[in-house]
C-alpha cells in the first residue's frame, strides 16, 4: 500500500513539480486586496463551535 502512494507521489511530482514549501516562519502577508475583503466577509458568517470531546469546528451563524 505505502510502495503504490509513494509511486503515485512520484509520478505526480514528475509530472507537476515537487510541491512548492514556504518558510514557515515568516509572516502572513496581507494584501488587503478585494479578494482577501471577500474572504473576510465570508468568514464572518461562521463561528467557532465545540463539541463534547473538545473537537472545534465552524458552524454557519443563521441569517
Amino acid at each position: 500500500m505505502l510502495n503504490r502512494f509513494m509511486h503515485a507521489a512520484e509520478h505526480a511530482a514528475a509530472v507537476w513539480g515537487p510541491a512548492a514549501h514556504g518558510d514557515p516562519d515568516a509572516p502572513v502577508v496581507h494584501k488587503h486586496d478585494a479578494f482577501e475583503d471577500a474572504s473576510e466577509e465570508d468568514l464572518r458568517g461562521f463561528e467557532i463551535a465545540t463539541d463534547s470531546e473538545g473537537h472545534h469546528y465552524a458552524v454557519r451563524k443563521n441569517p
